[in-house]
C-alpha cells in the first residue's frame, strides 16, 4: 500500500500546482473547507486559477484569501453573497464567474467524476442560465445541457480517515467534499485524524481510498463562524 500520508500542507501540494489549472474545492460555508490547503495554495503563488465552489469564502477567509491575493482568474459557484471583495472584483470585471445553480453544481461535479460528460436539467430553464447552452425537450418539457466539470486538483475537508484514505465526514462537512473529491484527477484530503486500517465500520466510509491520492492531518481547527446570531438579553 502506497503511503498516502504527508507532513503538512505544502508538501502534499509539491509538484501538483500549476499556473491555470482547475481547482474543484470542497465546503459549504466555512463549513467543511480544506483550510490548511487554501493556506498552501496562497503561500505558493500560484496563479489564473479556476475554482469550483459552492461558494468563495468570506473576506479573508477560506477561498476569499485567494481572492484576496489575485490568485483566482474565474468562480464556477453557486451562492457569492457573503464576499464583498469577490462582488468588487466581479463588478470591475477583474474576476471570470460563472454562476450555477447549487443542486446543478453538485451534479456536475459528481457527473464529471463518474465520467459523464453532460446531463439534462430543468433547472435554469428560462433564465440567464440556459443563456447559449443547448436544449432539449423531453416529454414535451424542455431541458438544458450542463457539461460535467472535470478539475486538475480536488482539494477537501474530512473528519476522519485511515491510513489508506478511505474517508468518513462529520455532517454539514460532508456537502460538496464528496463530488468534488471525485471530479479531481488527483484528490488531496485534509482531515482532523488518520487511523489503522481496519478501525473503520466499512459501512460508515464515506469516500473510498481510492479516490484520495494524497492527505494531510490539518488539526486543531479554530472554528470559524460566518454569522454570530444570539438573543437580545431579555431584562429582569
Amino acid at each position: 500500500m502506497a503511503n498516502k500520508r504527508y507532513t503538512d500542507a505544502a508538501t502534499a501540494l509539491e509538484g501538483v500546482l500549476f499556473d491555470g489549472m482547475t481547482i474543484c474545492a470542497g465546503g459549504f460555508g466555512l463549513c467543511g473547507i480544506p483550510e490548511r490547503l487554501i493556506d498552501a495554495i496562497e503561500a505558493s503563488g500560484v496563479k489564473d486559477l479556476t475554482i469550483a465552489s459552492n461558494n468563495a469564502g468570506i473576506d479573508g477567509q477560506g477561498l476569499g484569501k485567494l481572492l484576496r491575493s489575485r490568485q483566482v482568474k474565474k468562480m464556477i459557484s453557486s451562492y457569492v453573497g457573503e464576499n464583498k471583495e469577490f462582488e468588487r472584483q466581479y463588478l470591475s470585471g477583474e474576476l471570470e464567474v460563472e454562476f450555477c445553480p447549487q443542486g446543478t453544481l453538485a451534479e456536475r461535479c459528481r457527473a464529471g467524476g463518474a465520467g459523464i460528460p453532460g446531463f439534462y436539467t430543468k433547472t435554469g430553464v428560462g433564465t440567464q442560465v440556459a443563456e447559449g447552452k443547448e436544449t432539449k425537450v423531453f416529454d414535451g418539457q424542455e431541458y438544458i445541457l450542463e457539461r460535467g466539470i472535470r478539475a486538475d486538483l480536488a482539494i477537501i475537508k474530512g473528519w476522519k480517515a485511515d491510513e489508506s484514505g478511505n474517508l468518513i465526514f462529520r455532517k454539514t462537512a460532508r456537502n460538496f467534499n464528496q463530488p468534488m473529491a471525485t471530479a479531481g484527477k488527483i484528490c488531496v484530503a485534509e482531515v482532523e485524524e488518520i487511523v489503522p486500517v481496519g478501525s473503520l465500520d466499512p459501512d460508515m466510509i464515506h469516500l473510498p481510498g481510492i479516490y484520495v491520492k494524497r492527505m494531510i492531518v490539518g488539526a486543531p481547527y479554530d472554528k470559524q463562524i460566518e454569522f454570530r446570531t444570539v438573543r437580545e438579553r431579555v431584562s429582569a
